[in-house]
């Protein structure tokens, strides 16, 4: 009975959908060339994973890539260890197409090519041109961001 019920509620929903998204002249510019999958990433400790870009960092893949195919990548940034670890503080830059990033917890020090150091805070957003050239100078211990990046899969470029 409850099935029913909520089948009856989704048709009715996307029949009121089509019908005022047919009655709105809306055009998309933008298409995916696959088709998304709807995902859901519930936050669980377990899931911060070492292994990622930045050793000094663990990463909580938001499943974004896999249901984007590979357009989108987020994840979840918790810096875990000193500022001093290995591979914080290098210049590098990053061969993306769009790269977002918003502080959840904490603040964050970056130097940024053309722009100085800038410490973001939590409820800071930033974007990060293609290829600007920065590094990462300084965190506070409970430092986690949000970062959303096209595609998935890129290259990091190194400088130091």
């Amino acid at each position: 009975m409850a099935k029913a019920k909520a089948k009856k509620r989704a048709k009715a929903w996307t029949t009121a959908k089509r019908k005022s998204v047919a009655g709105a002249r809306v055009k998309t510019k933008a298409r995916s060339p696959h088709k998304q999958k709807f995902t859901v990433s519930h936050h669980r400790e377990e899931d911060f994973k070492d292994g990622g870009l930045r050793s000094h960092a663990t990463y909580r893949d938001l499943g974004i890539s896999a249901a984007t195919h590979g357009m989108v990548h987020a994840h979840v940034i918790r810096h875990v260890r000193p500022a001093a670890h290995e591979g914080a503080g290098k210049l590098h830059y990053h061969d993306v197409q769009f790269q977002m990033i918003y502080v959840l917890k904490g603040w964050l020090t970056t130097e940024f090519e053309g722009e100085g150091a800038i410490t973001m805070r939590e409820g800071t957003c930033w974007l990060q041109p293609p290829r600007i050239v920065h590094a990462v100078r300084e965190y506070s211990d409970d430092c986690e961001l949000l970062e959303i990046i096209l595609p998935a899969e890129f290259e990091t470029v190194t400088l130091e």
